[in-house]
């Protein structure tokens, strides 16, 4: 599986998660690896590590956003584009293997398919605030 592919995955993972109950992930999980034709666990391991990163991490995340996002409340914000901005952030911040601009590109990439016209450039706009105000550029 692709870098890409995994990214993809996981965003939808994260979109299922937001509208169920916390302790629900496990059995989320289940029934969308059911649903893949290629899901074996060795397979979908890094997707699943990676959620649980992220989920773990989404405290920070979201404060991170919500900090970047200044005029919008990440209860209001789609969630769509929640999932995209925090898998981006959480690679920006926790995983060294992905280059900042990559994360970037490959949330906008997900914005384009997933979100709605706007959600590409909203997301992209988050995102260089996060750049610019976390000083994560070296």
């Amino acid at each position: 599986m692709t870098r890409r592919e995994e990214r993809e995955h996981l965003f939808k993972l994260l979109f299922c998660k937001d509208f169920h109950d916390a302790e629900e992930l496990p059995e989320q999980i289940g029934l969308y690896m059911e649903q893949q034709e290629t899901a074996d666990e060795k397979t979908f391991a890094p997707v699943k590590e990676k959620l649980e990163a992220v989920v773990n991490a989404e405290g920070s995340i979201d404060m991170v956003l919500a900090n970047a996002a200044s005029g919008w409340k990440l209860n209001r914000m789609g969630k769509a584009e929640l999932a995209i901005l925090r898998i981006a952030v959480y690679e920006m911040l926790y995983d060294e293997e992905v280059p900042e601009k990559v994360a970037i590109n490959e949330a906008v990439e997900l914005a384009k398919k997933y979100g709605s016209d706007m959600s590409s450039g909203f997301v992209n706009g988050v995102l260089a605030k996060v750049v610019k105000k976390s000083s994560i550029s070296q």
